[in-house]
């Protein structure tokens, strides 16, 4: 199922543990529902304002292209002129970014399912790849996302102007076809970035944390079962390919929530490891959620 949220400007969504906010959940799928709208929210309240000045620049960009086509090269100049000038003060910065962010957006895909049931997604996928009905077999592997999408679009600050002035150039040369080309280029060249959050990771975060919560209120049982979940969303997003270039890995994580089940089940408590699985955990996210081009 896949939901747009917000078409929207976001810079990054905010990769720290979502938290477990309420001692009184009465279930594993509330924990899950939570993790899920406080993913989503931190998305949208994570928004990086857009670069006025960049889609000014554009704006201008595109009357001097207009300009051009109406053979009124003055016109195009002076447009160019304000393009430029709109990022004068932000060219001239010392540390000036590489990118303006101008445009994004954010959206969210959840698979809901265990990790038996992605893997009998696949096994049908490969069915009917066999029987050559690969439309059908796309359809399904669509289905095979639980994550929230963050996109970015920015402006490359490092050739755009250099664009522009290369236009005035060949304007001022009385090449208006190359000026049009250049500046056509400059209006289509972007870069996108999309940042993927894995829902099953987001869950297990949450699911830890209640567990944690729970541990230290002595409520062995409920704590045990959390835990138990957790370790089926790790299942989830390890089957559906969200693959961390983290020292940590599936394997680990998971060898140390069956130590912090026997300490739970044990007579000591289970806080420090709990301590060690979240630090863990979140060195895995971080690694999991970098952003790609």
């Amino acid at each position: 199922m896949r939901r747009t949220i917000l078409s929207v400007l976001v810079a990054s969504l905010l990769v720290t543990t979502s938290g477990f906010a309420s001692s009184n959940i009465k279930s594993v799928s509330e924990v899950n529902q939570g993790a899920v709208a406080k993913g989503t929210q931190d998305a949208l309240t994570s928004q990086k304002k857009l670069v006025e000045e960049a889609i000014n620049s554009l704006k201008f960009t595109n009357d001097a292209l207009i300009a051009l086509n109406k053979n009124d090269t003055k016109s195009a100049t002076k447009n160019i002129e304000k393009a430029l000038g709109k990022l004068e003060v932000i060219l001239s910065a010392k540390n000036a970014p590489k990118l303006l962010p101008i445009d994004g957006g954010v959206s969210l895909s959840e698979f809901v399912g265990t990790k038996d049931d992605v893997t009998k997604t696949v096994d049908t996928v490969k069915d009917l790849l066999d029987k050559n009905k690969v439309q059908i077999a796309r359809q399904l592997l669509d289905t095979l996302q639980s994550e929230i999408d963050v996109t970015v679009v920015s402006l490359p600050l490092v050739t755009y102007p250099d664009a522009l002035k290369l236009a005035a150039k060949y304007i001022h040369d009385g090449k208006t076809q190359e000026a049009k080309q250049v500046l056509q280029v400059a209006l289509a060249t972007f870069d996108k970035t999309t940042t993927v959050i894995p829902l099953p990771l987001l869950k297990a975060t949450d699911l830890i944390s209640a567990s944690a919560n729970l541990a230290k209120n002595r409520k062995k049982e409920e704590a045990l079962k959390y835990l138990n979940a957790a370790e089926d969303q790790l299942d989830v997003a390890e089957v559906l390919g969200y693959v961390s270039h983290s020292d940590n890995t599936y394997k680990s994580l998971h060898k140390v929530i069956k130590k912090v089940k026997k300490e739970i089940k044990g007579k000591n408590k289970a806080e420090k490891l709990f301590d060690e699985l979240k630090t863990k955990f979140k060195d895995f996210k971080d690694k999991v959620f970098t952003p790609k081009s």
